[in-house]
């Protein structure tokens, strides 16, 4: 024979008692009874009335025991409702060290969870972290110096953190079902939460990992559950549901609050009703007419269940699944779908025939409000939620076993952060390089040592009933152990040639004013020099130890100081160098002494023509014509082109006015006996007569024809 269940749905308007047999691979009614609450007994999923809620569950079982027997046993499932979720923070100064493992990770992940529960309690200042079951967490990001990063895994940073978002369920919601169910002579057999209760019935496991929302709409509030990768991932309730809709049709129809229930309800289910109000008259209602009026408060209703949605999953889900008797309201399907911008048939009203593997009887309710009792018996069946009881640190601490708990479970249960339960860090160095103060930090204090059940394990060990766990601080620190390679890291070196000899260049270290090795260990306060040889110039300084001028050829040049080369005749392959040029590997490098340059280096560096240039033809043949449009002087008189200048001299830059050539410019060029120019001749330019004084201009033919 197959296992039997009873399980009890506690809602806000009624209480819902059901015994479901297991059969094979299917599960089987075996009855069921429904009985309303008198009172406003429950309020919001919690029992406000203990007594009047055992009340009507002794109803219910003696109504069931009638006809089948004894009943010592229930399951029963918290509101979702109920839960409470925290965004946790928490961060941990890194100074420049990595975190090197996983624990560590893990740890901080524990101490934003802790620092969720502290948020909690301290909303609530008659309330203890005891009061409070952590029944889940997620991780939102990790933070390397405050931005987003995937991994803190040898990171290096100044702070490193983690967000998460935690699940809570109050503890009085626990104690007030136990409460209510031994009143009835019932002892507790399994405990589940209701989404995820009607998530069990109507979401096949290898749908799980869809994003779809599930909304539980009772009479005083719809509770929401979203799915994704698997698992429910997060919870809400909006305080409004189907009794809003049942007080407009009372206050429209002019209806006491079960009458207007009951018109709405007949309305739906046969399009139309017939009610009387309290001044005696009678009205026939269909249910266009009833829509119209109700139009107002159903959009409501949506609005709010669609921005909770909203709130929850940061954006619309691939589908919604509407549950409980709220969910046949009319209009809401269509109005809800129209608030998260989703087709008409991704929100739908899922009734009984969507449990799949399940027997019914001709009596049993068809409808989305027998669902989630259905559910509850079910996976009281699959998955029961039991208490766990654990020891730490000799205090003895209960949990709700939601999932596969682990020490780190239990440390959050007893109030215990073990991030704060690491030692204290090693003390730090402070030390000199170049000049500049830099603090070495000393290393992580070491982890708590966890032991369980007299062995080591860590905050992912899992632990079961009665296991006892303790939870020591970490040792301090050491200090830091950093040796010259490892502060500076590997600089490789090159061999170059200077005079055709060998030098291996590499990096010179000196602390305190000696000379030291890369494996020299670094001590608390030392003063370190370091010198990376890269160019010409540091060759000679810090290997040669022969500084070399590079102060540069300078004179001054109408009172403005004009640097002319670097005044040393340093090559690296042959080619001149300035001192602060890059050396490579197997440079050769050559070194001369001072030269002096010329009034020609002088007008290149400024960018200068010495003169005014033009070629022309005389009787075909090119000269080239020249006059000067700079003067250059210094103390002593006018410079040429090819005169050296000296170190720091003042010299003295005029620029001619510019004087157009003419014709008779060219016979300081040509040979001509001008003695013979009597008689007649023609001076012709470009085949045209002209004259001595003309202007002539680059390209023109001149020429001197005899004759008449």
């Amino acid at each position: 024979m197959g296992e039997s269940v009873f399980a009890l749905d506690i809602g806000t308007r009624t209480v819902t008692g059901i015994i479901l047999k297991k059969e094979s691979h299917s599960y089987k009614i075996i009855d069921f009874c429904i009985k309303e609450h008198k009172d406003r007994s429950m309020h919001d999923g919690q029992i406000h009335d203990v007594i009047e809620v055992s009340r009507v569950i002794k109803e219910i079982k003696k109504a069931l025991e009638e006809k089948h027997g004894p009943l010592h046993h229930v399951s029963v499932a918290a509101a979702g409702r109920s839960l409470k979720t925290i965004k946790g923070t928490a961060e941990i100064n890194l100074d420049k060290r990595t975190i090197s493992n996983e624990q560590m990770v893990k740890h901080l992940e524990l101490s934003a969870v802790n620092h969720a529960q502290r948020l909690l309690v301290s909303n609530d200042k008659a309330k203890e972290f005891v009061d409070y079951f952590c029944v889940g967490y997620s991780v939102l990001h990790y933070k390397l110096d405050h931005e987003p990063i995937g991994s803190l895994i040898d990171q290096q940073g100044d702070v490193a953190g983690v967000d998460v978002i935690a699940t809570f369920l109050p503890k009085v919601v626990i104690e007030s079902l136990l409460a209510a169910i031994h009143r009835a002579d019932l002892s507790m057999k399994a405990l589940t939460l209701e989404p995820i209760a009607a998530i069990q019935v109507l979401v096949p496991e290898s749908m799980r990992r869809l994003n779809i929302a599930l909304v539980d709409i009772g009479a005083g509030t719809s509770d929401i559950a979203l799915t994704a990768d698997g698992t429910v991932t997060a919870y809400g309730m909006v305080p409004i549901a189907g009794d809003e809709v049942t007080e407009a049709i009372s206050d429209h129809y002019l209806l006491d609050f079960p009458e207007a229930e009951q018109m709405k309800r007949q309305i739906v289910n046969d399009g139309e009703a017939t009610v009387t109000d309290i001044l005696g008259f009678q009205t026939q209602v269909t249910l266009d007419e009833l829509n119209e009026q109700i139009n107002n408060t159903v959009d409501e209703l949506a609005q709010a269940i669609a921005e909770e949605i909203l709130t929850l999953n940061k954006r619309p889900p691939r589908a919604i699944m509407l549950i409980g008797g709220g969910s046949l309201t009319p209009l809401l399907p269509k109005l809800l779908a129209q608030k998260l911008q989703l087709p008409i048939n991704r929100v739908a009203v899922r009734h009984m025939d969507a449990v799949k593997d399940l027997i019914t009887t001709e009596e049993t309710p068809t409808g989305p409000d027998f669902i989630t009792p259905i559910g509850i018996a079910i996976s009281a069946i699959q998955n029961p939620v039991q208490y766990v009881t654990v020891h730490v640190n000799s205090q003895p601490t209960r949990l709700f076993e939601m999932k596969s708990l682990t020490v780190g479970d239990a440390c959050i249960q007893a109030g215990i952060d073990v991030n704060k339960l690491y030692g204290k860090p090693g003390l730090g160095y402070i030390i000199t390089v170049n000049g500049k103060s830099i603090q070495l930090p000393g290393e992580f204090g070491k982890a708590p040592k966890i032991i369980l059940n007299n062995k080591r394990g860590t905050v992912d060990t899992p632990i079961k009933a009665g296991d006892i766990i303790e939870v020591h601080k970490g040792s301090k620190g050491s200090e830091p152990y950093v040796t010259i390679q490892q502060l500076f890291g590997d600089i490789p070196s090159i061999r170059v040639y200077y005079k055709n000899e060998p030098y291996d260049v590499k990096p010179t270290f000196k602390v305190n004013s000696e000379s030291v090795s890369p494996d020299y260990e670094i001590k608390d306060r030392d003063d370190i020099s370091f010198n990376k040889i890269q160019t010409v110039k540091d060759f000679f300084t810090y290997v040669l130890d022969e500084p070399i001028d590079d102060a540069g050829f300078y004179i001054f040049v109408n009172g403005n100081k004009v640097l002319l080369n670097d005044g040393i005749t340093v090559t690296v392959n042959g080619t001149p160098a300035h001192p602060d040029q890059q050396l490579k590997d197997n440079d050769y490098i050559e070194y001369g002494s001072h030269i002096g340059p010329t009034v020609n280096d002088l007008l290149q560096t400024l960018n200068k023509e010495y003169w005014y240039k033009i070629n022309v033809t005389f009787n075909n043949k090119v000269s080239t014509l020249r006059k000067k449009r700079i003067v250059i002087e210094n103390k002593q008189g006018e410079l040429h082109e090819s005169d050296s200048l000296s170190l720091g001299e003042e010299i003295r830059l005029t620029e001619k006015k510019f004087e157009p050539f003419i014709f008779q410019d060219i016979f300081r060029y040509i040979n001509i006996q001008t003695d013979r120019m009597r008689g007649n001749y023609r001076l012709m330019k470009n085949d045209v007569p002209t004259q001595f004084d003309a202007e002539i201009a680059d390209g023109d033919r001149l020429s001197i024809k005899w004759g008449s």
